[in-house]
């Protein structure tokens, strides 16, 4: 893995918001300030994160100020992210949404979940990764709260289907300020809509699409020359009425073209396995909507042998480009299982963060704390997978050496002579928050880095503050 994501500085909360402009200096340095204490006590409250009263009414006043726009506050890390992103042959582009339910809060502009009577808000991100799963940051965001039915049992309000058209839409404009970087549309099977991909097609597939199928289409292999679509034809003559069939079905005639086998990584009660599958790919003809045909490649991935009792993993999926050879199709389904990152993002913004236990007055104030929890769960994450992915880095890129001093005070494990190594440090700072570090136990979760992380910034305040005293 290449190491041109890092950093150069410790500071990086003042590098990843070079540019912000809030029309005030002294807004931006408050917000660079606030977005620093946040994420060094990553699941605390925003008034324990802030550490002291002025400080806390200083960050207060901020989340607060009807001037501050939260896309002005994401944007200067939008396009850190975008920068990171142009340095890599292809990117992920993962898409998906999640719900933040305030249980019971009444900050003015929640709305009903999916339930009537449960309150809070949606929150659709782009999450930016290579395809060996370092996370990039988020390069684009959807925030809304819905509004309640009337009394015809109609909600009103704007289609909430079109924000994976304008995600789509946003990475395409992308891809064209990257001309050297392949970006990949990736999301699960509430984007399978046929406006997205007719959308892409008008765009000339600027950036790739690979979408989880969820309608199992009626379709044409492609090549059958009995396609139609309107019933409008080259010559007077009627049709003869096609051979449709079904889009799954299709795809899985004959022998599959090889194999995948992979870890299924364990989710809640649920253990990791090994999981294997077979792998079918047909390229067929879609109706997008009135005389509008679509031509897609369809790919179906199928567990062979199931372990008795437990569901079979089968995947459908769907995307623009071709896959005509097994390697071609592993590749898009290892893509496709990349998607678990922005689940792992979505998991520490809302167990990790604590975003959900947010008490702001409005969805606005609520919005513009959202965008720096954003930019504090990506952090976390892209610690962890760079600690994998670069272990012999110097840690002090990433770390503040009182940091680092207080992590391996706090693990009671001697500080290395020489600089230490960024793997080493992710290992000490997570052992402070749970992880064994057992042979067996592999490389920390993120949970146990962002404990370990408040832990170490704690450590790291006394110890400058000791300094303080004895000067």
């Amino acid at each position: 893995m290449s190491g041109r994501a890092v950093e150069t500085e410790t500071d990086w909360a003042k590098n990843e918001f070079d540019g912000l402009d809030l029309g005030d200096k002294r807004l931006n340095d408050r917000l660079v300030v606030l977005i620093k204490q946040l994420a060094a006590k990553p699941t605390a409250s925003i008034p324990m994160a802030c550490g002291g009263r002025a400080e806390m009414e200083a960050g207060y006043r901020l989340l607060s100020n009807e001037n501050v726009e939260w896309c002005k506050v994401a944007e200067p890390h939008w396009i850190a992210t975008e920068k990171r992103a142009s340095e890599y042959p292809v990117v992920l582009c993962l898409a998906d949404t999640t719900e933040l339910d305030f249980k019971g809060q009444k900050a003015e502009g929640l709305g009903p979940l999916n339930y009537e009577a449960r309150r809070g808000m949606y929150l659709h991100a782009t999450y930016m990764t290579t395809p060996e799963r370092l996370p990039l940051g988020v390069s684009d965001l959807w925030m809304w709260a819905r509004e309640f039915r009337g009394k015809d049992g109609v909600r009103p309000g704007q289609k909430e289907s079109l924000r994976w058209i304008e995600g789509y839409e946003r990475v395409a404009e992308m891809a064209e300020r990257m001309p050297a970087t392949r970006l990949i549309y990736v999301a699960d099977r509430e984007s399978d809509i046929a406006a997205l991909m007719w959308r892409a097609k008008q765009l000339d597939n600027r950036a790739d699409w690979l979408v989880r199928s969820k309608h199992n289409r009626s379709c044409q292999a492609q090549g059958d020359s009995s396609l139609t679509t309107t019933g409008e034809t080259d010559t007077p003559e009627q049709p003869a009425e096609p051979e449709v069939d079904r889009l799954w079905a299709l795809t899985t005639i004959g022998a599959p073209l090889g194999e995948i086998t992979f870890t299924m990584p364990a989710r809640g009660k649920v253990k990791a396995r090994v999981v294997r599958q077979g792998l079918w790919a047909k390229q067929v003809n879609i109706c997008a909507g009135k005389g509008k045909n679509l031509a897609v490649t369809c790919i179906v991935a199928r567990e062979i042998a199931a372990p008795v009792g437990v569901e079979a993993v089968e995947w459908r999926l769907l995307t623009n480009r071709e896959a005509s050879t097994p390697e071609s199709v592993i590749e898009l389904i290892d893509w496709y299982r990349a998607r678990w990152e922005i689940e792992m993002f979505f998991n520490v913004l809302k167990n990790g963060c604590k975003v959900e236990a947010i008490q702001l007055k409005t969805v606005e104030r609520i919005e513009r704390a959202l965008v720096l929890y954003t930019v504090v769960a990506w952090r976390v994450a892209f610690l962890m997978r760079l600690g994998r992915a670069c272990p012999d880095l110097d840690a002090t890129i990433f770390f503040h050496p009182d940091e680092i001093q207080g992590a391996y005070l706090l693990s009671k494990t001697p500080l290395p002579k020489t600089a230490p190594k960024l793997q080493d440090v992710v290992r000490v700072v997570a052992k402070l928050g749970g992880f064994l570090g057992r042979k067996s136990d592999g490389e920390p979760g993120v949970k146990a880095i962002w404990l370990g992380l408040q832990r170490a910034m704690d450590a790291a305040t006394t110890i400058q503050a000791m300094r303080e005293l004895m000067a």
